[in-house]
């Protein structure tokens, strides 16, 4: 945690509202005067101008967005001496991977408590950079060269950041009615994305699906 006094300035982007909600709760309440959340935003050019206004030291950036996804809000700078952390839904090696070559200082997924995201918030505000312990593993592989990161890309540019949500949580066994409650979104909606995604990627069953998702890395 940073040494200063004042609470590490924060700027919360994901473009679901509840979620928004209640990581400014988990903050307040767990951060004890050491995280003060100065606004929110729901996609790629509310974050831009939140940032450029407030100027935060730390934004807690989901990594898809309507507008471009997280990696466009830090290609855009809108402030130069702002940190990233990302704090998403997915812990799929391409997300994170690209969200770190995009310019984020670490990368924690929504399953983090409060506490530690606190503490996440403090290093990365003090320059540290911040994994969730699975996910640091990606990174190293990914620089030694062992993770295509292109390849798999490349496969999952037919599909919609929404679809390659429901993908994966599908594939990792989630029911509809789970995705659902996961997404914010409504029963009918994940069975269309995934209708989609099986046609898209010519796949005919959910075991298919999980054996592509294995087979690239995804789950």
């Amino acid at each position: 945690m940073t040494q200063s006094t004042s609470p590490v300035r924060v700027v919360v982007v994901d473009d679901h509202a509840m979620f928004r909600a209640g990581v400014r709760a988990e903050l307040a309440a767990a951060g004890a005067g050491r995280v003060e959340v100065l606004a929110e935003a729901a996609d790629v050019d509310e974050a831009v101008a939140a940032i450029a206004t407030h100027r935060p030291e730390v934004v807690l950036l989901d990594v898809h967005l309507p507008g471009g996804g997280g990696v466009e809000v830090m290609r855009r700078r809108p402030h130069p001496d702002t940190r990233y952390l990302a704090l998403s839904v997915s812990d799929a090696a391409e997300d994170v991977i690209g969200t770190i070559r995009g310019g984020a200082r670490g990368y924690v997924t929504k399953t983090i408590t409060g506490p530690e995201l606190v503490a996440a918030v403090g290093r990365v505000a003090d320059g540290d950079a911040v994994f969730s312990p699975r996910l640091a593993g990606f990174v190293l592989d990914a620089f030694a060269g062992s993770i295509e990161v292109a390849a798999v890309d490349e496969d999952l540019d037919r599909l919609t950041e929404r679809e390659r949500e429901v993908m994966r949580l599908i594939a990792r066994g989630y029911a509809y009615k789970e995705v659902a409650k996961e997404l914010f979104i409504s029963i009918k909606t994940v069975e269309t994305h995934m209708s989609s995604v099986l046609r898209k990627l010519q796949l005919s069953s959910r075991h298919e699906l999980t054996r592509w998702a294995s087979d690239r890395r995804l789950l």
